[in-house]
């Protein structure tokens, strides 16, 4: 369903269950599984400098961020109805800052992120406020299945 790849081991240091947990989040955005040898997108797991190149070259921003999300486009002489949706990538030294910052396990934010590009790759955004709306009601939905509370309550407790 999907292919996880653990570029740097710090991710598998800090959660010896790394994989599991992407693919228990990506399982909730997904539904039922589909067969290993069709993966419906592909998770890498990489430190904050892959990061920021890769946030430099497509997104004109030249700093780390926790999560990228790259959807699919169509391949000449592919099927039209290839299910792959695209490439997430995620930066441990951002996440783990976070995760610390927010007082939450970075199994849990590692599960809302994966979730948060997934959505991405399927068509959703935050950019207007009414989508932000939609996309978060639906993060928190699936990350309560998983029993993950609230990311965006944390931080609007937060907020002065």
């Amino acid at each position: 369903m999907i292919e996880v790849q653990v570029e740097d081991p710090a991710w598998g240091e800090a959660l010896s269950d790394v994989e599991a947990v992407v693919r228990r989040a990506a399982a909730a955005v997904l539904g039922a599984p589909i067969p290993d040898d069709q993966p419906l997108a592909t998770v890498l797991l990489e430190g904050d400098e892959a990061v920021q190149a890769l946030n430099a070259r497509f997104r004109d921003r030249d700093a780390p961020t926790n999560v990228l999300s790259f959807p699919a486009t169509a391949v000449p002489g592919a099927p039209d109805d290839d299910p792959y949706l695209g490439d997430i990538i995620l930066a441990f030294g951002v996440c783990s800052r976070e995760a610390a910052e927010q007082d939450k396990p970075l199994a849990h934010h590692l599960s809302h992120l994966v979730i948060h590009g997934l959505l991405h790759l399927q068509g959703h955004d935050h950019q207007a406020d009414d989508e932000a709306e939609v996309m978060e009601a639906r993060e928190r939905t699936l990350l309560a299945g998983l029993g993950i509370d609230d990311p965006y309550r944390a931080i609007l407790d937060r907020e002065p």
